[in-house]
């Protein structure tokens, strides 16, 4: 999922790390040092990580995925058969509570998967419109019935979007909830939403696994600047800190004070491209741009070797990866030759750059170079942060460096998102091919593995030939945290387990 920056300069930053008073004198307030603040505790109206990493903190789902990231467990459900049809689930929901002590029930659960479905403001609408009914035949009991059969099904109910509200809480005002929750389900409550520097949360004493929390709260911190963060992490001023950079892991390491975490993750680095925009929706200009990018040379230089060359919008390890995907080889001349061929030897490029990340300013000056050699000109567009997710979102954009991270084990999240037609406009691409759409609607449909399996190598296939987006790398998540810390973990999902996170 994207990441939405904001703005915060580092003289506010710095001067609320100074004088905050709730940067964690507490020995049990964990404080986390992020590039960029929240935008909604409304968990429907967000598709960014940003948001997602806490909703995983502040509610719970029906069924999760483990530390691991290769299975679900139970989570709110604390069992559920299904039919022989494969149309009926029926979720037992454990004897739990809210935050502010009512009971969670199936009704709750209902009301939140028909939510996510139905309401104007949700961006996963497509994701749940399998769903026929979804009914509380008791307080304990939630039955679902679909459509038709669909082999994400279950997969799509750990995500954190679709975690259980609080109906009374969400009904009591949508917009003031999406403020500041007033129920929650998970192992904390949103205490102060402090916009541009921090989110505290406490810990929810009536979460249904409070003796597995240990923390008494947890602050995130925006410190949009790379180094800063880092700086603030080693002089104890944060407790951890996401997102290192690459160039600073061996660094870090060699600081006693610290442990760096190289986490096994599902990211992908991608180059976005807008189709709407003149020669870019020739497929051959597309491909030629492609051929023009020397991966290796950008894992080698940018990641400093931490990353791999990406071959597939799936991430490597995830389900049904094609590994025997299509990768071009490295070949300015000829991509030269086919921009020629196809009228755009004259190709100049907007390519949209948020300002201050450090690896996102470092791929376009490498992409600048490399892309030139084909003929390509390339003029790189720094943005304030807050301004370019909504740059991309308006097709305000010719080209511009993103990434994503799986949210569920199964493929179709992404695969929807991405080329499969859905209202995010294929990850704002704006790419189209009815073909593929078929196929992704098909293959979310498909209960045998292998047949499924197959129409996922298709997809891969077709969205390479196509390039819907170039590919770039993958690589883990990197995070530092100071010694005194333990269990600091992020599973490949993006999910930090800060239920069993310790501040010693």
């Amino acid at each position: 999922m994207k990441m939405r920056w904001m703005s915060l300069s580092v003289a506010t930053v710095l001067a609320a790390l100074t004088l905050g008073t709730t940067i964690a004198e507490a020995a049990g307030v964990l404080t986390i040092g992020r590039r960029e603040d929240s935008t909604t505790f409304d968990p429907i109206k967000s598709a960014q990580n940003v948001d997602n990493w806490v909703f995983s903190n502040v509610f719970d789902v029906l069924i999760r995925v483990d530390k691991s990231g290769t299975k679900l467990e139970p989570g709110l459900a604390e069992s559920w058969t299904i039919s022989d049809d494969g149309l009926t689930y029926t979720f037992k929901i454990r004897d739990a509570k809210f935050s502010d002590g009512s009971p969670i029930t199936a009704g709750d659960a209902a009301f939140s998967l028909l939510r996510i479905r139905d309401n104007k403001g949700s961006l996963w609408s497509d994701s749940y419109k399998v769903i026929e009914t979804a009914e509380a035949t008791d307080d304990r009991t939630l039955v679902v019935k679909l459509k038709n059969p669909s082999a994400p099904f279950l997969s799509t109910l750990a995500l954190p979007n679709v975690s259980v509200l609080s109906k009374k809480a969400v009904e009591a005002g949508e917009d003031a909830f999406g403020e500041l929750p007033t129920a929650s389900s998970g192992a904390f409550i949103v205490k102060e939403w402090r916009r541009g520097d921090r989110v505290i949360l406490e810990k929810n004493p009536n979460f249904w696994q409070a003796d597995r929390v240990k923390l008494d709260g947890v602050e995130w911190i925006s410190v949009p600047d790379d180094n800063t963060r880092m700086l603030n992490v080693q002089a104890g001023e944060l407790d951890t800190a996401i997102f290192v950079p690459f160039s600073r892991v061996e660094e870090l390491k060699k600081d006693a004070n610290l442990t760096v975490h190289v986490e096994t993750s599902t990211r992908e680095d991608h180059l976005l491209i807008n189709h709407e925009h003149g020669a870019l929706a020739k497929k051959e200009v597309r491909q030629a741009l492609d051929m023009a990018i020397d991966k290796q040379a950008l894992v080698d230089t940018v990641t400093f070797g931490l990353g791999t060359v990406a071959n597939s919008f799936v991430p490597k390890g995830a389900l049904y990866y094609y590994a025997d995907n299509l990768q071009r080889p490295y070949d300015p001349e000829k991509a030269k030759a086919m921009l020629a061929e196809a009228g755009a030897s004259d190709l100049t490029l907007n390519y949209v750059v948020r300002a201050g990340d450090e690896v996102v300013e470092q791929t376009a000056v490498l992409l600048q170079q490399q892309l030139s050699k084909a003929g390509v000109t390339v003029n790189i567009n720094k943005v304030d942060p807050s301004q370019e997710w909504d740059m991309l979102v308006a097709g305000d954009y010719d080209v511009g460096v993103n990434y994503w991270t799986n949210d569920i084990l199964d493929t179709d999240q992404k695969t929807t998102f991405v080329v499969g037609h859905d209202s995010n406009l294929n990850y704002m691409t704006r790419y189209k091919n009815d073909a593929v759409k078929d196929l992704v609607a098909a293959a979310r449909l498909e209960l045998d593995p292998a047949k499924r399996e197959q129409m996922y190598v298709e997809i891969q296939k077709m969205a390479k030939d196509d390039v819907h987006w170039i590919d770039l790398y993958y690589s883990p998540y990197i995070n530092v945290s100071r010694k005194n810390i333990s269990d600091f973990y992020q599973n490949p999902l993006g999910r930090f387990f800060l239920e069993d996170t310790a501040k010693n």
